[in-house]
């Protein structure tokens, strides 16, 4: 009895002129986008690899140099493109693609694809993400308004009683009916996604099991709406008042929802401004060491306390050279601020993610999007790591120089050269995301919530239709 109402509900579906026009317009975007994404997937990995192996070079071919210099000089740190971002791009077009890492100061990312769009990036662009979450959902409201209202309309559901059909088997037919043209489309655009993914060679670590990971969260989060606006057709009077409802329902799920909790979160939880954060990190760096200022009080108190540890009576008698000594001190202190004051961005992103998590009840869209782009290594989580681990290469990489100069110079000794060979001896900087399991773990909050979406929902669907239906 199930399969025949599965198959009458698909056949009406398919029969249906509206749901042809907006499948095929459906599944032409989605081609298009994936085929965008891949294009563009592939030559932002072609411009990382280029860059990364062009900043290298020019590190390593900087033949005799002084090691302070060559940490004024710098380098640079190029975020990765993974693959999943295909699907997802997440904030990555906002966060900036690489990181310039000099002496005495923490850079943040620059170069975001954003900075370089027109105007007409106003207008949104077309990724596979953006159809989605938005547009499939739409189309699920269009293919499930009148499930229920149509049975009402027609008078088949006393015939369908006085058949003996239960409700529950009538509803589950119907959300099958309605689920599974979604979950085609859906099957169909991963297949193909993890085809093209899975071809491509060295352009990052594709996983398939990633992918799954991601295909189940949408899935789930199309079950979800299919149990509601099941439920709204079940519970309106006719299929004009349920269209609206849905419609309504699409729109503050997927619009006016996240519109809230990001107005929420960045009014609890504010950013300072850039001006503000640069204020407060150069006064804070003012109150500590100056690597660059020998007669600072800080310096001073420095010096004074290796003479008499050291038992001599200048710097130039200490057996390392004192230049670089203070500078690199005056480096551990400039990284202390920057840790500071990032942390409280940190905190401050924290927070509104906290918040964002809080409000994620209200909207299935919420923590299905927080999911899509962990998983797809496109969120803020995994841009924070990045610009941590760069950070952390900046400061090591500056210890190395300042260290060199250090051991194998003498006070004065501006003219050092260090030997060729010394730049290879400090590694590339290299960045891996999180596994998929630390990943699943740190969204366990997203990953209940749209459990609960799922559990709550599938009761309201399967209980109203008993009450509503008679």
């Amino acid at each position: 009895m199930i399969r025949k109402t599965i198959a009458k509900e698909i056949k009406e579906i398919v029969r249906d002129g509206r749901f042809k026009i907006a499948a095929l317009i459906v599944s032409v975007l989605l081609l298009i986008a994936v085929i965008i994404g891949y294009v563009q997937y592939r030559s932002t990995q072609e411009q990382y690899a280029a860059a990364k192996t062009h900043e290298r070079n020019i590190w390593l071919d900087q033949g005799n140099k002084n090691p302070h210099s060559a940490a004024h000089y710098g380098t640079y740190a190029f975020k990765p493109k993974y693959p999943l971002s295909l699907l997802d791009q997440g904030v990555d077009k906002y966060t900036g693609v690489s990181i310039y890492l000099e002496a005495h100061k923490r850079n943040e990312a620059a170069y975001s694809p954003a900075a370089d769009q027109t105007g007409l990036a106003r207008f949104g662009d077309l990724t596979p993400d953006f159809i989605l979450l938005f547009i499939l959902p739409l189309l699920i409201v269009l293919l499930g308004y009148n499930a229920f209202t149509k049975e009402r309309e027609n008078g088949t559901y006393v015939l369908a009683q006085s058949q003996g059909m239960p409700n529950w088997k009538l509803t589950l037919g119907k959300w099958a009916g309605t689920l599974v043209p979604i979950a085609t489309i859906l099957t169909v655009l991963f297949l193909i996604a993890g085809i093209l993914l899975a071809n491509l060679t060295d352009y990052g670590p594709f996983e398939w099991t990633s992918l799954f990971a991601v295909y189940g969260v949408y899935l789930i989060y199309y079950m979800i709406f299919t149990n509601l606006v099941l439920f709204v057709s079940a519970i309106s009077k006719n299929s004009g008042i349920s269209l609206v409802s849905g419609l309504a329902l699409w729109i503050l799920a997927c619009f006016a929802a996240p519109k809230a909790a990001s107005s929420i979160a960045d009014k609890k939880y504010p950013y300072p401004t850039r001006q503000e954060f640069a204020t407060n990190v150069l006064g804070d760096k003012k109150k500590g060491l100056d690597g660059h200022d020998p007669f600072s009080k800080e310096a001073k108190v420095l010096e004074q306390n290796l003479l008499q540890e050291y038992g001599v009576d200048s710097v130039v008698q200490l057996p390392f050279n004192f230049d670089s000594y203070i500078m690199q001190k005056g480096e551990e202190h400039d990284a202390a601020v920057y840790f500071k004051h990032y942390d409280h961005l940190r905190q401050q992103v924290n927070k509104q993610h906290d918040t964002y998590h809080s409000l994620a009840v209200v909207s299935p869209f919420l923590p299905t999007r927080f999911l899509s782009m962990a998983l797809a290594h496109t969120d803020y989580q995994t841009h924070w790591a990045f610009a941590d681990a760069a950070e952390k290469y900046r400061i090591d990489m500056q210890a190395a120089l300042n260290g060199d100069m250090t051991k194998n110079s003498r006070t004065g000794d501006w003219d050092y050269p260090a030997d060729p060979s010394f730049w290879a001896s400090i590694p590339e900087f290299d960045f891996e995301p999180s596994t998929l399991a630390s990943t699943l773990k740190r969204n366990t909050g997203n990953l209940g919530i749209l459990g609960i979406w799922l559990l709550v929902s599938s009761i309201f669907l399967f209980i109203s239709p008993k009450n509503q239906m008679k």
